[in-house]
């Protein structure tokens, strides 16, 4: 899968490190790099909005090798640039409507975008980077088995992958690609011309689940260690009798175990739904499925982000060395603020999710 909008940024004056690290920062959750955004301000272009630990989006200007980051709250971008008062200025409005977004994964960008009318410098853009689709592929088999299995009745069609399949179907051979295009249009009920459409959607709709499973892979082992290390506080002697910071605690945990626990439980139905759709499968019930996990991208991606960036900040204050007392202070503080925001959108789910129990179309709106 090349990234030719990469490419394309690179001969516009990327050198190789800045191109990997623009690839980095497509493949993130938190991380929106404005060089993709149609800004006017030049030096803008080259910074990126960030969620800090308490979820807020901030500008950072730059970042050196010790890690050492230059940041900005966006309310001071008009003072620093020299801005006209009230949000006048084209950049300032929209910086403003992309910090209201809850993450930066691409498939939540490429909703969230349209919604707001912003088009990116690349309509292709929006994409994972080449080694991040390679690292996927262990979690695509479970997708690309079915699919094997329904066409040619059997999974063992000298298939591993996506690209493998595609190039089945644009194989030099043209005859042999032909017939495997009539074979699969035939089973999907669709036109001819329509299976390369629904190769490439297909590959795209799971691929987004892959993604999503492998920040939740990434997360659960950071989640434990962060039960682990509230445990050494809450045996404290001296820190136990503070009932502040005991209800942050509980507050916290519980929080983190009820959004983990439903974000799961949307991995595993988008699993059964899968299941249950090429029993008979056809273009329509394809759709149903695409449009049912579509629906959830927004929602799954906010709360990735949300406790991703709580769970690096934590461990990002472990590795400093720094002592119970000021671990303590940086729940208080830093790991409580933005939780709110975090549960804010659960409950919007759990709310729609009551409203629409078939996993219909939900949608997460501004969560104050």
């Amino acid at each position: 899968m090349a990234h030719q909008a990469l490419k394309k940024v690179e001969s516009d004056g990327l050198d190789e490190d800045e191109q990997s690290q623009l690839e980095e920062d497509m493949d993130s959750v938190h991380i929106l790099p404005l060089s993709i955004i149609p800004l006017q301000t030049p030096s803008l272009r080259r910074a990126r909005l960030i969620k800090n630990v308490r979820l807020e989006s901030v500008v950072e200007l730059f970042r050196d090798a010790s890690g050492a980051s230059g940041q900005i709250e966006t309310s001071e971008l008009a003072n620093t640039f020299g801005w006209p008062k009230g949000g006048k200025h084209p950049d300032e409005r929209v910086i403003a409507a992309l910090c209201d977004l809850h993450s930066f994964d691409v498939y939540s960008l490429r909703i969230q975008l349209r919604k707001l009318g912003i088009r990116t410098e690349q309509s292709n853009m929006l994409k994972l980077s080449d080694n991040k689709v390679t690292d996927l592929m262990q979690f695509m088999n479970v997708f690309t088995m079915p699919l094997l299995t329904q066409i040619y009745n059997t999974a063992e069609a000298g298939v591993d992958n996506m690209d493998q399949l595609i190039q089945k179907f644009t194989s030099p051979d043209k005859l042999e690609a032909l017939e495997n295009l009539k074979l699969m249009a035939n089973k999907l009920h669709i036109e001819l011309h329509d299976v390369p459409n629904f190769l490439e959607e297909y590959a795209d709709i799971y691929l987004s689940i892959a993604y999503g499973k492998d920040c939740l892979n990434t997360l659960i082992p950071q989640i434990m260690m962060f039960e682990e290390s509230m445990e050494e506080l809450t045996e404290n002697y001296e820190l136990r009798n503070d009932a502040r910071l005991m209800r942050s605690i509980d507050y916290i945990k519980d929080s983190i175990t009820d959004v983990t626990a439903s974000v799961v439980s949307r991995f595993e139905n988008f699993d059964r739904e899968s299941e249950t759709m090429w029993e008979e499968i056809t273009a329509e019930s394809f759709n149903q499925v695409k449009k049912m996990i579509r629906s959830h991208h927004v929602s799954v991606g906010a709360i990735l982000c949300g406790l991703s960036v709580k769970m690096n900040g934590w461990h990002h204050n472990l590795a400093a060395g720094r002592g119970l007392v000021r671990r303590a202070d940086f729940i208080r503080s830093d790991m409580m603020q933005g939780m709110e925001k975090i549960n804010g959108i659960e409950e919007v789910v759990q709310r729609q999710q009551q409203q629409a129990p078939t996993w219909e179309s939900f949608t997460v709106e501004k969560v104050d």
